[in-house]
């Protein structure tokens, strides 16, 4: 039997929002701009309450000198750098931003200050800041206005190479500056592209590993003189596309380790030889990718996370030997943030799992010991009981096996068949990976509404091949990917396939409005997320550095050809398809899908009267950063989802 909200409760939440107590909403910040939402119930927070408090941490760098590091986590509306000074210590907040900080990276020999990234609103030009820890000053190392990448220390620790927009807007030029005097900032190398980046320095301070990233899969490497920005390609010539991913200097100097898909499905680890260029794969039986990778300070040790069917994978080889020594067992979910401390004994990563928000770690190589350096709060709720993912398989309308992720809720408090949120992924070369899934455990915990998370073609992490599978003309392919999941979850008897609503974010979003327009007779309503609704306009319109680096996955909408096909295919173009209710989330500042793609389809659907909800972050970028903003989007999504999704 299902369970309604009582009487007042419905008439509170039909109720305009000026004529509802104040005492019984929930009104929205002043930083959003809500439009076509009806007054949320004071119900809806009081129910929700502790599963918008869940905490998360990450490490972002090691004390050269003390055994300590930096960790970037929340205490108040967004997530700041915190000092901890040992395993479960204190966190101490050091910055104080009303915007999120990113990166956080230590002097790397004496560790009295660090650099740190942040940009305003969500924009993503993001600038370079340095901490002193004997003054506590913050001082802004870049233009204030361009969009700079994280800077890397050499390795005496008295310059960062990094990239900048700042000539052109668009292109990712080298600069090399001393931290402690952003005077000393200079140019080193003009770029032609956005997709350039630096990995490491030799370890003479010589040379800079680069590389440039064309698209998901093709990426290069180069070797670049520190004093003359003189780039030289490391990665052999081939008529292929080739991936080759992140990059460090071996110990002697003689060769560098990466990753690549070279004569593979999976990406795998590779030496390369400087002299040479001659190319030795270390892990050549290896069956996924290795998605990152960390090499100790004195080289003996190479630690490395690969993607299992979703699931990440510690492994630790011995690189004089290419031996695979033994690790303890982690818990099942994802690995991130390898490095290693100068002592060349403790790995730090951070891990998060489906009961467990991502904390920090660090394993003894030489012991195998564990630490655990944070301990997330989960709002005094027990996580042990949280819905644990089931890895589902279904076969396409070519035949072709596609996976995701479905999370159930219990079925002894919620008997029979389900209603279903079908959340799909953004990227478009992203992948569901199985980890804490915070606020939506309500869904599941509260509500009784199953989860699915789809790896349609074109997702990453099952090969080379099925990462192209929805490139250019083929982009549809992945939308009809998602109507046989819907037969399938008819073939279902926990899932409910008359109740089923579709969401997602940024790609996935597109993914959503697609949906909308070819599955409106199969499901109850849909969540976009800062979607892309015309593919023309948004590729016109998305900031200059972005625009090389979509056309490569999406088709060129300059060639007329391939603009004729782009049109067609997207849902503004279809919107007279959308017939079920749909609620629109879009940050003001976003640079990546321009506000301009959520403003046309909401006109475009209250035009021909479809219902359709508004929710504009105006502090806000690619998806809500803030906590209250984000409480608000999430308060609103759960009131959508019992008006039109749980009758």
């Amino acid at each position: 039997m299902r369970k309604l909200l009582p009487i007042s409760a419905w008439i509170v939440f039909c109720l305009p929002l000026t004529h509802a107590r104040a005492a019984d909403i929930v009104a929205p910040p002043d930083s959003l701009v809500s439009e076509n939402i009806p007054a949320i119930p004071a119900s809806i927070a009081q129910s929700v309450g502790r599963y918008v408090e869940f905490r998360a941490a990450a490490f972002r760098s090691w004390h050269p000198v003390r055994r300590e590091m930096l960790i970037r986590t929340r205490f108040a509306d967004t997530m700041q750098l915190h000092r901890v000074a040992m395993p479960l210590g204190a966190r101490t907040q050091l910055t104080f931003f009303p915007d999120s900080v990113a990166g956080g990276s230590f002097q790397p020999t004496i560790g009295d200050q660090f650099i740190f990234n942040k940009d305003t609103g969500g924009n993503e030009f993001a600038q370079i800041y340095r901490y002193d820890f004997t003054s506590g000053d913050v001082t802004l190392l870049t233009d204030g206005k361009s969009r700079n990448s994280a800077g890397v220390w050499s390795h005496k620790g008295d310059r960062i190479v990094y990239t900048s927009t700042r000539r052109n807007r668009k292109d990712a030029d080298f600069y090399i500056m001393s931290p402690a005097d952003p005077k000393t900032d200079k140019l080193l190398s003009q770029s032609d592209s956005t997709g350039w980046s630096a990995l490491d320095w030799s370890r003479d301070d010589s040379t800079i590993l680069v590389t440039n990233y064309i698209s998901a899969n093709e990426s290069r490497l180069f070797v670049m003189n520190a004093t003359t920005g003189q780039r030289s390609e490391l990665t052999p010539s081939t008529t292929d596309k080739v991936a080759w991913t992140g990059g460090a200097f071996a110990r002697d100097g003689k060769g560098v380790y990466t990753a690549t898909d070279q004569g593979s499905e999976f990406s795998r680890l590779a030496y390369i030889d400087l002299a040479t260029k001659q190319v030795t794969i270390v892990t050549p039986d290896a069956k996924w990718d290795v998605e990152s990778f960390a090499l100790s300070d004195d080289g003996r040790h190479l630690a490395y996370v690969t993607n299992e069917d979703g699931i990440a994978a510690l492994h630790l080889l011995e690189t004089a030997t290419n031996q695979q020594l033994a690790l303890p067992k982690l818990p099942a979910g994802q690995v991130s943030s390898l490095d290693w401390h100068k002592n060349n004994r403790d790995l730090a990563f951070t891990l998060s799992s489906a009961r467990s928000p991502a904390d920090v770690y660090s394993l003894d190589v030489t012991t195998s010991k564990v630490d655990r350096w944070t301990e997330s709060e989960t709002a005094g709720l027990n996580t042990a009981a949280f819905a644990e993912p089931q890895l589902i398989r279904w076969k396409s309308f070519d035949g072709r096996e596609i996976s995701g992720f479905l999370y159930s809720p219990d079925p002894a408090k919620f008997p029979g068949k389900r209603p279903v949120i079908v959340n799909i992924h953004g990227g478009p070369e992203g992948q569901f990976r199985p980890a804490f899934l915070a606020g939506t455990n309500y869904y599941l915990n509260v509500l009784g509404v199953a989860v699915i998370f789809p790896n349609v073609r074109g997702s990453a992490g099952y090969g080379k091949t099925f990462l192209t599978l929805d490139n250019g003309k083929l982009r549809e392919d992945s939308v009809k990917d998602i109507g046989a999941l819907l037969d399938w979850i008819k073939t279902s008897d926990a899932l409910d396939p008359d109740r089923i609503m579709i969401t997602g974010g940024s790609y996935g979003g597109y993914m959503t409005l697609a949906c909308s327009v070819h599955f409106a007779d199969r499901i109850r309503c849909s969540v976009d997320v800062v979607g892309i609704s015309n593919f023309v306009t948004f590729l016109q319109r998305t900031e200059p550095y972005r625009q090389d680096l979509r056309r490569a996955e999406y088709g060129d909408e300059r060639d007329p050809e391939m603009r004729e096909f782009l049109t067609s295919i997207s849902p503004l173009t279809n919107v007279s398809k959308i017939s079920k209710p749909l609620f629109v989330v879009q940050g003001a500042n976003d640079p990546r899908v321009p506000r301009t793609e959520a403003d046309q389809m909401v006109e475009a659907l209250k035009n021909q009267g479809t219902p359709v909800w508004y929710l504009l972050g105006k502090d806000e970028g690619h998806g809500f950063a803030k906590k209250k903003n984000y409480e608000y989007q999430f308060y609103a999504t759960i009131a959508f989802v019992k008006q039109h999704l749980l009758p």
